[in-house]
């Protein structure tokens, strides 16, 4: 028995995540042929951190120009770049984020195409997009959700534009993935419990990562961390480790290092070499661990962060338990408006 995991809902939602394919692919390639000029991923908060990883990859494998903006921070600075050959992308759990709105109402007023995804197709986000895709899911489900949606948009921009000799190959191993993560879920259980018991009165910790699996690091630590569960935590991208952060590290400071697949993994390797030498606490959570058996070494470069999303919400469900802090508590979030 796994800690409050029900398999056959969250398979439920991943599934329906693969299946919005076609339909991304389809807009994608509509948007293109109507004379699309550029990309913007323009999420607010944690969310938009799951969408980076596809945005990344866009701007190293694609020749298309792709942005990415803080929906708090365009309405202030704009962009020359942001006009009517855009399309600028907004995922929202809640559907109601108040930055992410305000974005989406100034990405319209410069002539863009707005592209929503949300769980919940009623919502302020939905309704206001002109292009509208929603997939039922909440926290312990989304990031998995909007790292797949981003990951087939992606995909879709690359096949469309003639970037990709394989789309259907890797459409077709993500088909399987949604299993795969329920498997690599069960095999991490017993670390997680274990790790959770271990770190739960700890309160500080530096969480590291490269490529894909930076952009978790980042929404673990800041989402999951702090904002659930209240713990001080330092997100630091691998390469940057070496200049400012490693001068942190004492005998007893606790280093997460989230390790993907992907080309950037020296980067974290190297990180690792070097926390060994100075701290016994250094926690390594490596996506090479788990089987996804049938997936090309191509396709589990493309999913590490979602393959890390989905075990690290295992620790974050036993963290609640040992530490006797549920994940849905806040203290301000949404709370007041500030």
């Amino acid at each position: 028995m796994m800690l409050k995991f029900d398999p056959e809902a969250y398979l439920a939602v991943q599934r329906g995540a693969v299946a919005l394919a076609p339909a991304l692919r389809d807009t994608a390639r509509s948007w293109l042929d109507a004379g699309g000029g550029n990309l913007f991923f323009m999420g607010a908060g944690g969310v938009n951190f799951l969408m980076l990883p596809a945005a990344r990859m866009l701007q190293t494998r694609s020749s298309l120009p792709v942005h990415i903006e803080m929906s708090a921070e365009i309405v202030h600075s704009g962009s020359a770049h942001l006009g009517p050959r855009s399309l600028a992308v907004f995922p929202s759990v809640s559907g109601t984020t108040k930055e992410a709105l305000a974005a989406i109402r100034f990405a319209q007023t410069r002539g863009a195409t707005v592209l929503g995804l949300t769980a919940d197709p009623g919502t302020p986000v939905a309704e206001l997009a002109d292009i509208s895709f929603s997939n039922h899911c909440a926290d312990p489900t989304s990031s998995e959700n909007f790292g797949l949606q981003s990951l087939l948009l992606a995909l879709g921009v690359m096949d469309a534009r003639g970037e990709i000799d394989d789309y259907e190959a890797v459409v077709a191993d993500l088909a399987a993935l949604p299993e795969l993560l329920v498997d690599a879920k069960r095999a991490f259980e017993p670390r997680a419990e274990a790790l959770a018991a271990e770190i739960a009165d700890e309160q500080h910790h530096i969480i590291t990562g490269a490529g894909g699996s930076w952009y978790e690091a980042m929404y673990y630590g800041m989402c999951i961390l702090e904002e659930m569960q209240w713990i001080w935590t330092r997100p630091v991208h691998a390469s940057d480790f070496f200049h400012g952060t490693l001068e942190l590290l004492e005998a007893d400071t606790s280093v997460f290092i989230l390790a993907g697949e992907d080309e950037q993994r020296p980067l974290t390797e190297r990180v690792e070499r070097f926390a060994r030498t100075v701290t016994r606490k250094v926690r390594i959570i490596d996506t090479r661990d788990f089987a996804l058996a049938g997936l090309s070494d191509r396709v589990r470069a493309l999913i590490s962060p979602i393959v890390l999303a989905a075990v690290l919400e295992r620790l974050s469900t036993h963290l609640e338990r040992v530490r006797d802090h549920d994940l849905t508590i806040r203290r301000y979030y949404k709370k007041g408006d500030f």
